[in-house]
């Protein structure tokens, strides 16, 4: 992808998020639920940048919670993150934050494929599929969205692998897949949250 592409379809999605987060909350207070942790991922070199987004939720109050594989080949565990929490380098060169263990009630899942049915296609480490299999094996409450490029749509003959824990959406800058969760259907755009600044 080109780097001016990369650059409108992050801040499209990043927009998208603000302004789906800001009516989730709201309908979940409404029926008694709470949305206050939110488990995203530092990008690798090419994957979608939240970071903008994740530093203006911590400025918002919300807690942001970044993935640590404590154990090859277990499920991964999420530590609180701000801008100022200390980071280390971890496996397969990712930063991690060092910030206190979180459990989170929305998990941004990068995603390298996806179907329309929201199934997803990640780099082959599993280690996704096994978190949200144990958050739910112990019983946590929690909602998945697939952050993924347009351009990642799988064909329509794909078929998840058994062990595949599919997603609750998918969000692309071109929209939600197969809707927005909870719900909450902002509307669509970049400037659908007033408050959201463009960086």
């Amino acid at each position: 992808m080109p780097e001016a592409a990369r650059s409108r379809g992050g801040l499209l999605l990043r927009g998208r998020l603000f302004s789906w987060f800001n009516a989730a909350r709201d309908a979940a207070n409404a029926s008694g639920r709470r949305l206050q942790s939110v488990a995203a991922y530092w990008p690798m070199a090419d994957e979608p940048d939240l970071r903008p987004l994740l530093e203006q939720w911590v400025e918002a109050g919300v807690q942001v919670g970044l993935p640590r594989i404590a154990a090859l080949g277990k499920p991964l565990e999420f530590r609180n993150w701000t801008p100022a929490t200390p980071m280390r380098e971890g496996h397969f060169g990712i930063p991690e934050s060092e910030g206190d263990l979180c459990t989170p009630d929305i998990i941004l899942v990068p995603t390298l494929g996806y179907t329309d049915t929201a199934d997803r296609l990640g780099y082959g480490g599993g280690y996704y599929d096994r978190t949200l299999a144990a958050l739910t094996a112990a019983g946590h409450d929690y909602v998945t969205i697939g952050i993924a490029w347009t351009e990642g749509r799988l064909p329509p003959d794909y078929r998840a692998a058994p062990h595949d824990v599919p997603l609750d959406a998918i969000l692309t800058p071109d929209g939600w897949l197969p809707s927005a969760p909870l719900g909450a259907a902002p509307a669509a755009g970049i400037n659908a949250g007033s408050q959201f600044i463009l960086r």
